[in-house]
C-alpha cells in the first residue's frame, strides 16, 4: 500500500488562535530555555495568555546525546532558571524509568520467542 497517497489527506493548518513566539536563552554550558510568547493572529504579543517556558539539555550516553527537556513552571526567566536543575533531574529520572521499562519489554518478548522456538511440534497433532 502506498502511504505517500495517504498522507495528501492532512490538513496542513495552523491554529491562528493559539500562536507562540519563541525565545531560547542559553548558557552555552549547561542547557537552553524556551520561552514561548502567546502571539495573536496579527505577531502582537497576547496578554491574555501566559507564557511557556521549557527546559532543554543533552546528556552523553554510549549511544550519542541524549536530549532531555520538560516544561517549566515558571512566570519569569528568573523562576525558569531557578526551576531548570530540578526540572531536568525530574525529567532524566522519567526517561531513565521509561528506558528501563523498554529493556524489560525487550527481554521479556525475547523470552517468549525462545520458549516459542524451543518447542516440538509433532506431526499430526
Amino acid at each position: 500500500m502506498n502511504d505517500v497517497g495517504q498522507d495528501q489527506n492532512i490538513e496542513f493548518i495552523i491554529d491562528k488562535e493559539n500562536l507562540y513566539r519563541e525565545e531560547s536563552f542559553t548558557d552555552l554550558k549547561v542547557g537552553s530555555i524556551r520561552r514561548l510568547v502567546p502571539v495573536k493572529p496579527d505577531g502582537t504579543d497576547d496578554p491574555g495568555r501566559t507564557p511557556i517556558f521549557v527546559g532543554n539539555t543533552q546528556l552523553m550516553s554510549p549511544d550519542g546525546p541524549m536530549p532531555i527537556q520538560s516544561k517549566l513552571s515558571a512566570n519569569t526567566i528568573e523562576e525558569a532558571m531557578d526551576v531548570f536543575p530540578e526540572a531536568m533531574k525530574q525529567a532524566l529520572g522519567e526517561l531513565v524509568d521509561r528506558i528501563q521499562k523498554m529493556r524489560q519489554q525487550q527481554q521479556q518478548q525475547q523470552q517468549g520467542q525462545q520458549n516459542d522456538d524451543s518447542r516440538i511440534i509433532m506431526p499430526g497433532r
